[in-house]
């Protein structure tokens, strides 16, 4: 347990953060999902929703929850995924 006050304020802190890096990481959970099942159903969708999950990766990567390379690597298996199943159709 901390015992000085600048550790005490750092634990409170951690946990604010640790908050907010979970609420966005399921933000970016969410706007994959949705692109995925997009995906299955209706191609002009799924790009659209392509569009919302890379942006919504880029802030999350801005921000530092998830590192920059992470979020470009996210963005390129998904948009790789969407030009496979648009090529076959």
């Amino acid at each position: 347990m901390a015992h000085s006050l600048s550790a005490k304020k750092r634990m409170r802190q951690n946990v604010k953060r640790r908050a907010i890096n979970r609420w966005r990481k399921g933000l970016v959970k969410d706007a994959v999902k949705s692109f995925e099942q997009a995906l299955e159903t209706d191609k002009t969708k799924a790009a659209e929703l392509l569009r919302a999950a890379s942006s919504r990766l880029d802030r999350v990567a801005a921000k530092g929850t998830i590192h920059k390379n992470t979020a470009a690597r996210k963005k390129s298996r998904l948009a790789k995924r969407l030009h496979k199943q648009t090529a076959k159709a």
